[in-house]
C-alpha cells in the first residue's frame, strides 16, 4: 500500500465518518470516492490501516472509524489551512466590528466562532499585565465615594469604587487625575505597585490621603487585570454531540466549568507552523478530555492569549482550523495586536 493511497483512504474514512457519524465500510468508500481501485483492494488497505492503529472497528459494526492516531495523521497531512469563503469572512467582519470594549468584543467573538464550527468556543482574556495605561478617570459618586476607571491600551476597561476618609471635591479629583495620568500614562500595568507610591509622594500634603486611596484603587484594578479568565459559548453543542462521548460527557463539562483546566490546556498548547494547534483525544493532558479535541491559536499582542474550540474528536478539522485562525486574525486586528 503506497503512502499516498494510504493517506487518501484514511482521508476518505475520516470525511465520511465526520459527515455521517456511522462506521465506514469498503463498499461505501468505493461508491462515494473515486479512489481508482477495487473494493477488494480497499478492504485490504483498510486492514493495513487497522494494523497501524489508524482506524478501528467498533464492536457493534463491520465498518471502521478513525482512531486518535488516525485523526492525528489526517490533521498533520493538512498541508495548509484553507481560507474561509467570502460569505464567512463578511460574517466575521460584520459581527466583530463595533464598539472597542474588550468584554463585548470577546463575547461576540466566542458566539460567532461557536456558530461557525458548531462546537464550544473559548477565548482567554488578553494578558493585560503586558498592557499599558491609556487613560484613567476619577468620578465622584458621593462625597466620600469615587469611581476609579482604568483603561488599558488593549481596550480593556476595569473599574471599581473606593471610599475616602473625608469628603472629596470634583476639583480635587480633576487635579489628581491630571497628576496621576501625567505620571503613569504608558506605564505597564504590572509595574503599577512600583510606580504609584512615588506619584502619591509628590502630591500636595492636603491631597495625599485621597491620592493614596485612589492609588490603591488603581493598583487593585491593575492586579485584577492579571487574573486568568476566559469567555465561553456553545456548550449546548456538546449536548447535541452526546453520542460522540460514549464514556461520559460529564468530565468534558467539568473541564469547561473548572476554567483553570481549560486555561492551563490553552496556555500549554505549542505553536504550529500553520498557525493553528490541534490536541486530539488522549493527547490532552486532562483525562476528562480523552474523547475531545481542542483546536486553538494565539491572538492579540504577541499572540500570548489563546482562542479556540473544544468538541468531540469526530469533527471537521479543516473547516474548524480555518475558522479558528480567521477569527483570531480579525480579533487581533480589532485589538491592535
Amino acid at each position: 500500500m503506497s503512502e499516498p493511497r494510504k493517506l487518501e483512504v484514511l482521508r476518505a474514512i475520516v470525511e465520511d465518518y465526520v459527515h455521517s457519524r456511522e462506521p465506514v465500510g469498503s463498499k461505501a468508500l468505493v461508491e462515494r470516492h473515486h479512489l481508482g481501485v477495487s473494493s477488494a483492494t480497499i478492504r485490504n488497505d483498510m486492514a493495513l490501516l487497522e494494523e497501524e492503529g489508524l482506524i478501528a472497528a467498533p464492536h457493534t459494526s463491520a465498518g471502521r472509524i478513525p482512531t486518535d492516531k488516525g485523526y492525528r495523521l489526517f490533521v498533520d497531512r493538512i498541508s495548509e489551512v484553507k481560507p474561509l469563503s467570502a460569505a464567512e469572512r463578511r460574517a466575521i467582519h460584520s459581527l466583530l466590528e463595533g464598539p472597542d470594549d474588550v468584554e463585548d468584543i470577546l463575547e461576540r467573538t466566542v458566539r460567532l466562532l461557536s456558530q461557525l464550527t458548531n462546537q464550544v468556543a473559548v477565548v482567554q482574556y488578553p494578558h493585560l499585565s503586558r498592557a499599558r495605561v491609556r487613560h484613567i478617570e476619577f468620578v465622584l459618586l458621593a462625597p466620600r465615594q469615587v469611581l476609579v476607571v482604568l483603561i488599558a491600551d488593549s481596550g480593556k476597561v476595569e473599574q471599581g469604587v473606593v471610599h475616602a476618609a473625608t469628603d472629596a471635591a470634583d476639583e480635587e479629583l480633576m487635579a489628581l487625575r491630571a497628576r496621576f495620568l501625567g505620571s503613569i500614562a504608558g506605564s505597564q500595568l504590572d509595574l503599577m505597585p512600583q510606580v504609584l507610591p512615588s506619584v502619591v509622594a509628590l502630591c500636595p500634603p492636603a491631597l495625599r490621603n485621597l491620592a493614596a486611596v485612589l492609588a490603591h484603587g488603581l493598583e487593585r484594578l491593575a492586579e485584577r487585570s492579571r487574573d486568568e479568565r476566559m469567555v465561553m459559548a456553545g456548550t449546548a453543542n456538546l449536548a447535541r454531540s452526546n453520542v460522540d462521548f460514549p464514556l461520559s460527557i460529564g468530565p468534558v463539562l467539568e473541564a469547561l466549568e473548572e476554567q483553570v483546566v481549560m486555561l492551563r490546556l490553552l496556555s500549554d498548547m505549542a505553536e504550529d507552523p500553520r498557525g493553528v494547534t490541534v490536541s486530539i483525544g488522549r493527547e490532552n493532558p486532562y483525562d476528562g478530555l480523552s474523547e475531545a479535541s481542542v483546536v486553538a491559536t494565539g491572538y492579540g499582542p504577541g499572540s500570548s492569549a489563546k482562542i479556540g474550540i473544544l468538541g468531540p474528536t469526530r469533527m471537521d478539522y479543516p473547516n474548524t482550523m480555518a475558522a479558528v485562525r480567521a477569527v483570531a486574525r480579525y480579533l487581533s486586528r480589532i485589538l491592535g495586536g
